[in-house]
């Protein structure tokens, strides 16, 4: 009986602390929501404004879609019971390498060995999600 109210005890740990990581990543997504916008008003600004820099213009519109897709990995978190799906990650480190590809193009030997990491992640987002059966 003893460890019945053990259990019941602890639980309001677990309960706070998802609340704190819940409330953590509310504030984190408004912040996040703050910066995209940021972003997309500098692309507008360099739009209207006639900027040359072709890679200083790709660079922001990249990072303006990691944002996004921070905010959507979020959005997601709650939508699939409090969990991170793995997709999400993937998506996100293959993002942000294509972005550094592209503003950081100076070598080409470490750009082929980004290429390949871009391939490794690319297929482990497509593999089938099989779960074993025992």
């Amino acid at each position: 009986m003893s460890a019945i109210y053990k259990l019941k005890k602890g639980k309001w740990v677990l309960k706070f602390y998802q609340n704190i990581l819940n409330l953590s990543l509310i504030i984190l997504s408004c912040v996040l929501i703050f910066f995209l916008f940021r972003e997309l008003f500098n692309i507008v600004k360099d739009a209207f404004i006639g900027n040359n820099d072709v890679h200083d213009i790709l660079g922001r519109v990249l990072v303006f879609f990691l944002y996004f897709g921070f905010i959507t990995m979020i959005v997601d978190y709650f939508k699939e019971n409090y969990h991170f799906p793995i997709k999400n990650l993937l998506y996100i480190g293959i993002t942000a390498t294509i972005r550094f590809i592209i503003v950081n193009n100076e070598h080409p030997i470490q750009n082929l060995w980004l290429s390949l990491v871009v391939l490794v992640l690319m297929i482990s987002y497509f593999l089938p999600n099989k779960r074993l059966e025992v």
